[in-house]
């Protein structure tokens, strides 16, 4: 159950306990509630402080929207696929799998050399309608088309990760999934940049107590041009998560032959959304937060060494039909480097294939939120399917 916070001009409801949340982040939380055109916020368990608005945030307003309330990765979300493979199928050899894996699929600043052949992505079309598109963009990204196309099938750095995990317990103990972690790439982030600027400058949001909480109001070019880049946006990043599912269960095809997959889980956690609430229609933002209507699949990572769980949304309208989207940070990447070393990295990755070096220490996983703790918090806002603990972990 959720707590209401007070104070706002909308009533905040926290599914997170507002004393363990920074005061920072509260303070964003505060503003952004007392915006005129928002309707309703509601809060994760995974919440923590964000440029603009907070991780972890949902956000409906009414005829309007702020681009910084949907973070400049653009469209990021999770993708899983179920295999038929179990533990015992898989090589003694983990590492042979990950290099087989970073072979096939760019990380960090990495990009193909050429453009991945779309008849891979089964189940996905309109590639010519898709790219056709992109000279309808923000003028400030026409040159990034290349770049843009060579990155489609690439996982970035951060946060993201491709992983192999082992269903734990129950009737499926030891099942082999896929899962990985993606967005929009370069391209998400310079649409979102360039649409954050606009928004600063124009005259409505002068007064605003944050200026990255600038918002584009309906009916207006600033707020078609962005819905036009931030749709497409979003389309890009499924379609580069759909991409990179292709090619891994490809390399795993060739480590394990025969195995055959089932239909893969998707879902944005960064991304806007018309949706009617109250009987109200409002754009709903999730910037660290999955859809979790009734019935809907979503996935909620933890982070690269706790495992990660296959959730069913419970239609909880107080949050708007959302959950977390992982763990959350509990501590800032600069912090996570200077308290830890890749010696602690090892020990918290005991038993997982992957890099254990200081390039990804600020990943660490006792840099995030307990994920176990995160997902009791939210029992009425979705339901256990399966958990998931990794086995490979690939990061940029």
């Amino acid at each position: 159950m959720y707590t209401a916070v007070a104070g706002a001009r909308v009533p905040i409801r926290m599914w997170a306990d507002p004393q363990s949340v920074e005061e920072a982040a509260m303070r964003q939380l505060r503003n952004v509630a007392n915006l005129p055109w928002v309707h309703g916020v509601a809060v994760m368990p995974d919440v923590h402080y964000g440029k603009g608005a907070t991780v972890g945030s949902v956000i409906a307003m009414r005829d309007a929207v702020s681009p910084a309330a949907v973070g400049v990765d653009i469209g990021c979300g999770m993708s899983a696929v179920r295999t038929s493979l179990t533990a015992k199928d898989l090589p003694d050899d983990l590492g042979a799998l990950r290099g087989r894996i970073e072979a096939a699929v760019p990380v960090g600043f990495g990009l193909h050399k050429n453009p991945v052949n779309t008849a891979v992505v089964h189940g996905v079309g309109g590639w010519a309608e898709f790219w056709g598109a992109f000279g309808d963009l923000h003028p400030g990204v026409q040159d990034l088309r290349k770049r843009a196309h060579l990155q489609v099938g690439s996982l970035g750095g951060g946060n993201h990760f491709i992983e192999v995990c082992l269903e734990q317990g129950g009737a499926d103990e030891g099942r082999v999934w896929l899962m990985l972690h993606s967005g929009s790439r370069n391209i998400g982030k310079e649409l979102a940049e360039r649409h954050i600027g606009v928004a600063r400058k124009l005259p409505h949001n002068a007064d605003l107590p944050d200026r990255d909480l600038a918002v584009f109001v309906a009916g207006t070019p600033e707020m078609a041009a962005y819905r036009r880049d931030l749709f497409w946006a979003q389309d890009y990043a499924a379609r580069n998560r759909a991409t990179m599912v292709a090619l891994v269960k490809r390399a795993l095809a060739e480590t394990v032959p025969g195995v055959r997959f089932d239909d893969a889980i998707s879902c944005h956690h960064n991304y806007v959304a018309e949706e009617t609430y109250d009987g109200v229609d409002v754009l709903v933002t999730r910037k660290g937060a999955i859809r979790a209507g009734n019935g809907d699949l979503g996935i909620i990572p933890g982070s690269m060494g706790t495992g990660s769980y296959i959730v069913r949304g419970l239609g909880n309208e107080s949050a708007f039909h959302s959950a977390s989207h992982g763990a959350g940070r509990r501590m800032s990447r600069t912090k996570a480097k200077k308290m830890f070393t890749s010696v602690d990295l090892a020990a918290q990755t005991e038993g997982v294939e992957c890099r254990k070096d200081a390039g990804v220490v600020d990943e660490i996983p006792a840099a995030y939120k307990d994920i176990r703790t995160v997902i009791e918090a939210q029992t009425d806002l979705v339901e256990v399917v399966a958990h998931l603990k990794q086995v490979v972990c690939v990061k940029g």
